[in-house]
């Protein structure tokens, strides 16, 4: 087939946006039928619809009976905010930042909570922080796998299994996809719209007994928003965690989150999802490890994500062209795939280095990556004919 030539097959399902991610497959909206409308979340059927979230949430992921499950507003950024401003400032924190959301979190600590005793040990897009440095007699805020660079934490040996402060994990776009270790997680955030292939605003957030002790032991010395709270009388509002939300939820979200929800437990639970996951990843490395115009923009293939596949375009050709073009150069190929109807919202993170993110989760069949990886070649050499006064606008 000639560069220029368009590939014969299309991705069935072109939506690989990193969030919202795309629904399960065979997903209608047909399915949401039995959805509590019109009525109280807080009648013993809306509560029962919640409570069964927590409950397929905690068999499917192997939570501990000992940690608590709650549904909190906000989605993961609401899930992991109310943790940090609830239990943070009881002794000094190291906050890992190697991308956009753990810099976010470590600006929030620093700039809106003040906090003075705060390391924020951080790397550049494409690495990952020396671990190393993280001490276990502080808390440690960190995203498991960093959605906008592509690059996640390999495992928990860094994390000491005696620690003495709280271990804080985003883990938004890890959770199903990932075997997380809960024995090393206090406390724990994601968010239906990611993995699940959910609705947004609504967030998930686990903790452990040292995070609930946490709660009940210390009171931090700013005001919180009704939204953080989670203790009353000095007690951890149970409620929260039994059905029951800190604000009203949508009822519809919450029929679609349980479809997912029982989508993953016919598919194999965990292993089924982190084998879809490994399955869409190796098909993705695959052709991007002989695609010789672009690479990983996580440098150690240890720490590559396998949901939120970042890439760099590394074509020499590029670096003669002019400063606007090579920022733009994901916008480019995103939205000529976009017109092609092949491909949606796989440009780079808007504060990541230019180039591509392509979603590999849970509900992306490996089908549709494989008719999408021509694509992407087609695209690359089209895009470099036109630029170079060869192409003939196919």
């Amino acid at each position: 087939m000639n560069a220029l030539t368009k590939p014969d097959t299309r991705p069935a399902n072109p939506l690989f946006s990193s969030g919202p991610c795309t629904k399960i497959p065979g997903w209608s909206v047909d399915q949401l039928k039995d959805a509590f409308l019109g009525r109280s979340h807080r009648h013993a059927t809306g509560k029962a619809k919640l409570k069964d979230v927590i409950t397929r949430t905690r068999a499917i992921l192997g939570i501990p009976d000992s940690h608590l499950i709650g549904i909190v507003p906000g989605g993961n950024t609401g899930a992991i905010e109310m943790a940090m401003w609830s239990m943070l400032g009881a002794r000094g924190v190291d906050m890992l930042a190697w991308e956009n959301f753990g810099a976010t979190w470590a600006a929030d600590v620093t700039g809106q909570l003040k906090l003075v005793d705060v390391r924020v040990i951080d790397a550049p897009y494409g690495d990952l922080p020396d671990l190393s440095q993280v001490d276990s007699a502080r808390d440690v805020v960190f995203t498991w796998n960093g959605t906008s660079s592509g690059v996640r934490v390999p495992n928990a040996d860094w994390i000491d299994a005696d620690r003495e402060g709280l271990t804080f994990c985003d883990a938004t776009s890890a959770v199903f996809a990932m075997d997380l270790p809960w024995d090393k997680l206090d406390v724990t955030t994601w968010s239906w719209q990611k993995l699940m292939g959910g609705e947004a605003a609504h967030g998930m957030i686990v903790l452990s007994p040292g995070a609930v002790e946490r709660l009940e032991s210390y009171t931090p010395p700013w005001p919180l928003p009704k939204v953080f709270r989670m203790t009353k009388g000095g007690k951890v509002t149970m409620d929260i965690f039994e059905g029951l939300t800190i604000n009203t939820p949508s009822m519809l979200c919450v029929e679609d989150a349980l479809m997912s929800l029982e989508w993953v437990e016919a598919e194999g639970g965990l292993k089924g999802m982190m084998a879809r996951v490994e399955a869409n990843a190796s098909a993705t490395f695959a052709w991007a490890d002989t695609a010789p115009w672009i690479e990983f923009l996580a440098k150690d293939p240890t720490a590559r994500s396998t949901t939120s596949v970042c890439l760099s375009v590394t074509d020499p050709w590029l670096q003669t062209q002019n400063d606007n073009f090579q920022a733009d150069i994901g916008k480019i190929i995103a939205d000529l795939l976009e017109k092609e109807g092949v491909a949606y919202d796989i440009k780079h993170y808007v504060s990541a280095p230019p180039g591509l993110r392509i979603w590999n989760g849970m509900t992306v069949e490996t089908s549709d990556l494989e008719a999408l990886f021509p694509w992407l070649d087609w695209a690359w050499a089209t895009i470099k004919a036109e630029a170079s006064g060869e192409g003939d606008g196919a």
